[in-house]
């Protein structure tokens, strides 16, 4: 008997940085793959040069506290400009970690952060996934550190 049941979970660690350089506040939350994630990952094995799925490349933030849901296709509130993943994606095994930086003035005023995404694009695009959390106070001097990784594994 064969059994196989695939699964995408993910989780994120954010940290914000002083402009000194000491971590004012950090933490590891688990986050959503959305049901558009899902399908992405589905389409990217049928990927050749010419189709799509775009490559995921650009980590969002904001500031809605809805909590995260499988139809979820945009953030409930963003603010700031999007990053593209700094290093690139990489990978290991069945595990992909996204590296995203939020610079000082990105955003340019403070923020009450409660959510993040990936996404595909550096505006709209699909989204892959979703996490809300308790607040994470963002000043504009301070930079914000997202490690994401999602897990491709058997539950």
């Amino acid at each position: 008997m064969i059994y196989e049941d695939l699964a995408a979970v993910g989780r994120l660690t954010i940290q914000v940085i002083s402009p000194e350089g000491t971590i004012k506040d950090e933490r590891t939350i688990k986050n959503l793959v959305v049901d558009t994630g899902k399908t992405f990952i589905a389409a990217s094995m049928l990927k050749t040069t010419s189709n799509s799925p775009a490559a995921m490349t650009h980590m969002a933030i904001g500031t809605n506290a809805t909590a995260a849901a499988a139809g979820d296709t945009a953030l409930g509130s963003e603010v700031g400009t999007r990053v593209t993943f700094s290093p690139a994606a990489s990978n290991a095994s069945n595990v992909v970690t996204y590296v995203g930086t939020f610079l000082p003035n990105n955003p340019a005023t403070s923020q009450g952060l409660q959510e993040a995404g990936i996404f595909n694009a550096s505006s709209g695009g699909t989204m892959l996934c979703r996490t809300t959390f308790a607040v994470v106070n963002k000043d504009p001097a301070d930079t914000l550190a997202i490690t994401w990784t999602i897990t491709i594994n058997a539950p």
